[in-house]
């Protein structure tokens, strides 16, 4: 492999002209090369701003470039497991945005496929590389807040019209927790270690039509141990302004996200033991991204030790259970 690795980018929507692009044009030792996006103006529009040689409308001709190291998948959901099973058949890297598959099945289906092709597969769980996500881990790994009893989190967003493939069940695979809650599942799940699920209770609230996805669900997820889960989300938000929260419970402490503040049980009385320093230029969101991309490649050049994302698979089965528990109105034992 040559010392300058070499990126191509299937799927040009949101996330890629906000965070893959203008993140990886500017990372030293990369190369877009190549762009593919069934919407050929688009990705010749965006190859022109990022300075990328090529564009496709077809993954296919995409993975014939020559050289071509890795991939970055950034399409519709119900798009992903097939571009990165195309992707990993042609032995190239690929760092997939979230969800891996649709299914379960699908991941181990993934992981599988990795494993016979000797490539990388990574998924953009972007949350766990934000300066302040790795901070909390370092408390919580370190035992300073001791056991945890459960999270909180949630995210409110602002009503949208109901247009595209993510308003389309089939496409997307659901609605307002695939979008929004599943990060926030993903982060829990790992900042404890992920835990064995124990059972699951949810409600959700979907639009009209029967391939509508849901605009509000809240979940609560019981691991065995005794923690507690709590997850609130919508995207049919009426209010003032938009929200995102996430709290840590333990039994010496407490810790919460956005901005980071810890406190800890010192001398019987709750201390705030929050780190301070100066806040960085970027965004939380871009400054995860760099990271996560940056790891994705040491990854890629072995620089950096290889784990296969195996929890996904475990991730998927809870939000299996959790959309049947909605759907059924019961709780969902594991």
């Amino acid at each position: 492999m040559t010392d300058t690795l070499k990126i191509g980018v299937v799927g040009a929507g949101a996330i890629a002209q906000t965070a893959h692009l203008p993140v990886l044009s500017k990372m030293r030792g990369t190369e877009l090369v190549a762009i593919c996006d069934n919407d050929r103006p688009k990705a010749r529009a965006l190859a022109d701003r990022f300075g990328i040689p090529d564009t496709f409308t077809d993954i296919e001709d995409l993975l014939a470039v020559d050289g071509l190291d890795a991939l970055v998948v950034a399409t519709p959901n119900h798009l992903h497991e097939p571009h990165v099973l195309a992707a990993l058949a042609s032995k190239r890297h690929v760092l997939c945005e979230r969800p891996l598959s649709l299914s379960s099945r699908g991941v181990e289906r993934i992981l599988a496929a990795a494993s016979r092709a000797d490539r990388t597969v990574a998924v953009a769980n972007n949350h766990r590389y934000r300066t302040d996500v790795q901070t909390l881990s370092r408390f919580i790994a370190g035992g300073e807040l001791g056991k945890i009893v459960g999270m909180r989190a949630g995210a409110y967003h602002f009503k949208r019209p109901a247009e595209g493939w993510r308003y389309r069940r089939a496409e997307s695979g659901g609605g307002a927790f695939l979008d929004h809650g599943v990060p926030l599942l993903d982060l829990a799940l790992w900042l404890d270690d992920y835990p064995e699920p124990l059972r699951v209770t949810a409600h959700m609230d979907r639009g009209r039509g029967s391939g509508a996805v849901e605009e509000a669900m809240v979940v609560q997820l019981e691991c065995v141990g005794g923690a507690s889960f709590l997850f609130d989300v919508s995207s049919a938000y009426i209010g003032e302004e938009e929200r995102w929260w996430f709290e840590v419970l333990a039994t010496r402490g407490s810790a919460r996200l956005a901005p980071l503040r810890v406190v800890k049980e010192l001398n019987g009385r709750p201390t705030d033991v929050s780190p301070t320093g100066a806040a960085g230029r970027e965004s939380a969101f871009i400054q995860s991204y760099r990271a996560e991309l940056a790891h994705f490649l040491a990854v890629v050049r072995g620089e950096t030790a290889y784990e296969p994302p195996t929890d996904q698979v475990a991730l998927h089965r809870i939000v299996e259970a959790m959309y049947k528990a909605a759907e059924e109105g019961k709780e969902i034992r594991f």
